[in-house]
């Protein structure tokens, strides 16, 4: 299978090798910890927010409306990478609506049975928060279809030539979907959504600012410079963002004063294997097989997993994606190929025939 072949199966293949490193602290997948400390530092209204400003301002503007109007909200869309606030930004619109919520996920509904029970038990106005709304059964799916646009379902009662359909009427609801593969959404799904809002990933400024409201709510002393180093290395996300300044906030107690900053922020993080850029020991095992062992590529997949000993899974789903973004590894037909900046970035010197490799593809 090609790098960038998809099939039914790929988003449960990402899922499974995530699980496998889901304990690692540049994670953007939520562990039982971060459940739990989340609630507490999740903002309660998108004033409170930090970051993702144009899909602030106009999920603003919908639920302004909605509430002159005195209806409910629009079905909301919302993607992106893991650990961006989707999840959040759900709840912040059942309380801006004054509504309740109710959470599931996509891999809990299997049967439109499933999802006819939800739907018929939600109050009127009420929102209902659908997580990885992609990985959800068919059956459901179009249960779903006429449920968003109609505001009823079809109860099938029996079986063969003898079953019937029961329309059962729904009140008026808000669903907010949240999905890592929008792609994998059928349009006709995406089409039903009011208003889609992407998230991107957060810059260091932003990310600062979710530092240091987190720490007062964690009674962490922080100061800009410790923050600064942090937010460097939290890949753009705000989940680890704090996962990180939990883990900081451990060695300070432990081995300084409880302060943090740049010196302690930067010492504690070289103890949990985290660089200057964000990357882990996985992200460096791969980076280094491929400089050391395949002079910079190009080398295929499997061959790379087998080198760093990992599943092929684990490197294509879990590594890869973050060393791409930061332009530290291209996917290319021949095989990954590591460019100049992973040279520099571990502080090796390309090989003569590795320079002039990468130099026709990539024009330096």
């Amino acid at each position: 299978m090609n790098w960038d072949e998809t099939g039914p199966d790929t988003d449960e293949r990402a899922a499974d090798a995530a699980a496998a490193y889901d304990d690692r602290l540049v994670t953007g997948v939520a562990d039982g910890e971060d459940t739990a400390v989340e609630a507490a530092l999740r903002p309660k209204d998108l004033d409170e927010f930090v970051g993702q400003e144009k899909v602030r301002e106009q999920l603003d503007l919908v639920l302004k409306a909605a509430r002159a109007r005195g209806a409910t909200a629009d079905h909301v869309l919302l993607s992106g990478a893991p650990g961006l606030g989707k999840t959040t930004l759900s709840m912040i619109i059942a309380a801006e609506m004054n509504a309740p919520i109710r959470i599931t996920s996509g891999p809990a509904i299997q049967h439109a049975g499933d999802l006819a029970a939800i739907l018929s038990s939600l109050q009127e106005g009420e929102v209902l928060f659908l997580d990885e709304i992609h990985r959800m059964s068919r059956p459901a799916e179009e249960m779903l279809y006429m449920a968003m646009e109609d505001f009823r379902v079809d109860v099938i009662v029996g079986k063969g030539p003898g079953a019937t359909a029961i329309p059962l009427e729904l009140p008026p609801f808000t669903l907010v979907g949240a999905t890592t593969r929008a792609g994998l959404l059928p349009p006709p799904l995406r089409d039903r959504f009011g208003f889609t809002g992407h998230m991107e990933f957060y810059a260091p400024a932003e990310l600062e600012r979710v530092l240091h409201r987190s720490a007062g709510l964690l009674d962490v002393a922080i100061d800009t410079a410790g923050a600064a180093e942090i937010a460097g290395r939290s890949r753009g996300t705000p989940r680890i963002a704090n996962r990180l300044l939990r883990r900081v906030r451990d060695y300070a107690q432990v081995k300084a004063d409880g302060v943090i900053d740049r010196g302690i922020a930067a010492a504690a993080l070289q103890v949990y294997e985290v660089d200057a850029r964000g990357l882990d020991r996985l992200d460096r095992a791969v980076l280094g097989a491929l400089l050391k062992l395949f002079g910079g590529g190009p080398v295929g997949l499997s061959t790379l997993a087998v080198a760093v000993g990992e599943e092929r899974e684990t490197v294509e789903e879990v590594a890869e994606p973050f060393l791409v973004r930061e332009g530290l590894l291209a996917r290319t037909p021949r095989g990954r190929v590591a460019t100049p900046a992973a040279w520099a970035h571990l502080g090796l010197v390309p090989p003569q025939h590795g320079a002039k490799g990468q130099a026709g593809l990539f024009g330096a």
